[in-house]
């Protein structure tokens, strides 16, 4: 029987001062509930993989500093992007491919796989692989797009999807679909991970409730900025995923206007009359176990 996922009061306050700049409320509830899947403790191998920037590293390191961090990605300058944004932290950061992943059997004590799913051709090979080299008893974190995805979170692909057209995959309008190859319900997610031999444990919808057109306005037009460097360092600070320890929260600062208008929105996901009709969510986060006992699959 699987325990709730939680955590000490102490990794929450640390968490919450990580994310003190993220304004995805959606990318805020799966790093949230991700790091209470895991159940890290002292001395365990954290495995991230599809690291992107790095983030999901950085947060492990904070929750469980005598814990191994070991992350991969496909892309060479997106790990070089990683390892500057985790400056000093003790990580193993390799380049590799999930279906062929560059480990021994059995090494790690918890997998992350956030939002990486969508992304493969085979997404039951890769689980497969990911299954090889978890040990037994451990735990993998899974989070992916849902199909049924919140029109406040992507209105024009929602759009779209009402006038039975195709989603938008490339480009700034591309939304929840961005180089996609499919969105996820959760059933199909939860049969996924069986077929590949793990139990799973629980399987959440996350966030209806978002900003208005938070996909466009954090990533097409936020990220963009980011990348080609065009805002102000003290918008930086306020701004960027990875640097919420430098941002004081001070209510002089404009950004951080901003920031708490995205999370009144985002509160409503906590009230039941509001989620009450909600049919409609960003994510489905589920948390899987490798049985202490294999059967052939």
């Amino acid at each position: 029987m699987s325990r709730e996922p939680e955590l000490s009061d102490a990794q929450n306050a640390a968490l919450a001062v990580l994310l003190r700049n993220e304004s995805d409320t959606a990318y805020t509830r799966r790093a949230t509930r991700i790091a209470a899947y895991l159940e890290l403790e002292p001395g365990d191998t954290l495995f991230d993989c599809g690291t992107g920037r790095g983030f999901y590293l950085q947060m492990a390191g904070a929750l469980c500093p005598d814990c191994t961090l070991v992350g991969l990605d496909y892309e060479d300058h997106v790990l070089r992007v990683a390892q500057s944004h985790l400056g000093a932290l003790p990580v193993m950061l390799n380049r590799g491919d999930i279906h062929h992943l560059p480990y021994q059997d059995n090494v790690f004590d918890a997998v992350i796989l956030s939002e990486v799913l969508e992304h493969l051709t085979d997404d039951h090979a890769a689980l497969r692989e990911l299954y090889r080299v978890i040990k037994p008893g451990a735990v993998l974190a899974i989070t992916v797009p849902h199909e049924r995805f919140s029109g406040w979170f992507d209105p024009l692909n929602r759009l779209r999807q009402h006038l039975r057209l195709p989603p938008i995959r490339r480009g700034p309008f591309a939304g929840i679909w961005a180089n996609h190859h499919r969105l996820y319900l959760p059933d199909e997610l939860a049969a996924l991970v069986r077929e590949a031999g793990f139990t799973v444990e629980q399987v959440e919808e996350q966030t209806h409730y978002t900003f208005p057109g938070t996909q466009f306005i954090v990533y097409s037009i936020g990220k963009e900025l980011y990348d080609r460097n065009l805002l102000p360092k003290f918008i930086l600070r306020s701004t960027s995923r990875y640097s919420g320890t430098e941002n004081r929260g001070s209510m002089l600062n404009p950004i951080n206007w901003m920031l708490a208008l995205f999370r009144a929105v985002d509160r409503l996901n906590e009230s039941p009359r509001a989620m009450a009709k909600a049919r409609t969510f960003v994510n489905i986060a589920l948390k899987a176990r490798k049985p202490l006992h294999e059967a052939s699959v």
